[in-house]
This record gives C-alpha cells, structure tokens and sequence, in this order.
C-alpha cells in the first residue's frame, strides 16, 4: 500500500486542482488592477490663468491624458467643452478644469472693471490674484480724501498694467472681476473722484 501511495501522482489530486485554480485566479487579479490604474482617459488643462467670468474655449485649454480612476467625471473633457461655458472661478495654469468650475455664460454673476491703485501694488500681484479694493472719498473742500474704507472685501484680477518709468508704481491700472451686485459702488467710487487702493487680500490700508 506505501508503494502504491508513492506512485500515486500530483495532478489526481483535487486538492492540486484547488491549489492551481487559486493562482490562476490571484495572478489574474492582479493583472486586472495593474491594468486599470494604467487606463487614462482625456481631460482638459488650462493653458494660462483664467479668471472667473472668462469663456472657456478650446484656445484656453489642451487635451491630456491622465490617470483619472473613479473621479474621471469630475473633470471638463473634449467632449463637454461646448460654447457659451465661462469659468466660476480661478483656474490656474496647468490645472485640470473641473466641471464645477464651468458654468453657462447665462448665469455669469460676475463683470469686470478697470481701475487705477494709487498706491504702489506689489509685484506678487498678477493675474488670478485676490485683492481688496478700498476708497477713499474725496472731501468737501477739495482738500484731501476722507478715511479709507473697503469698497470690495475680494476681487479676482484679470490683468496688471504696469506702467515704465520711475512713476511705474503709482500707475498701476488693474482689471478686476467683481460681482455683479458690487459693480454700482465701484462705479459710483470711479465716477466722484475717490482715492482707489489695491492692496493683497487680508493687508490694511
């Protein structure tokens, strides 16, 4: 009987079959999941800064592939950059644009304007940078400006004009994305004279 159970070979053996099934399967696995977090699928990037209130077209954007995994339909692709979307917010150059920051143009809340800082404004001040925008209105009198307040308590800047020369800094000119609602104070402020400052989010006059 030992003779017979020496001469007896692997493969009968169920428990053999069990064994190799369970590799078969585990090697499978793990090929599946490499596989799939090797898939990328195509979504859009930002090729500069785009402001709120900006159309999104595909001058503004390119077509990367990348690894998106379940978040995939979190992104702006080829196929739903249609016409008429702006942005809602900031996107930064080299982000990919998020479907949440997209929105159709007829419910833009946001409009732009140009102003002049009378204050020198720091060079870390470029294009997609939150400002506050404060006034100061000018006094009866002709002589001087009253107390500085804050005219908008956030604003996104949508281009810098730097003037050359040695009076560069007191001749900054910005343009600057507001809300829709703030637009009559600033304009009010543009139109009466006031003493407009641009300064970094969170400074003080």
């Amino acid at each position: 009987m030992s003779t017979a159970r020496a001469a007896r070979r692997p493969w009968t053996d169920l428990r053999f079959f069990i064994g190799l099934a369970l590799i078969v399967v585990s090697v499978a696995g793990v090929w599946l999941i490499v596989g799939a977090a090797k898939q990328t699928s195509p979504a859009l990037q930002a090729v500069r800064t785009i402001v709120p209130g900006e159309p999104l077209t595909s001058a503004d954007v390119r077509v990367v592939d990348v690894v998106l995994g379940t978040v995939g339909s979190g992104y702006l692709t080829p196929g739903t950059l249609e016409p008429g979307l702006i942005a809602t917010r900031t996107i930064a150059e080299g982000e990919l644009v998020p479907s949440t920051a997209a929105a159709d143009a007829d419910q833009g809340r946001t409009t732009s304007v140009v102003v002049r800082s009378t204050v020198p404004v720091p060079a870390s001040i470029v294009t997609g940078s939150v400002v506050e925008l404060w006034a100061a209105e000018p006094l009866a009198d002709s002589k001087g400006f009253g107390e500085p307040r804050v005219l908008l308590s956030e604003a996104t800047v949508a281009s810098v004009g730097r003037d050359d020369g040695p009076l560069s800094a007191k001749a900054t000119t910005l343009e600057l994305v507001v809300s829709r609602a703030k637009v009559g104070e600033v304009l009010t402020a543009l139109t009466d004279g006031s003493s407009l400052s641009v300064v970094p989010l969170g400074a003080r006059s």
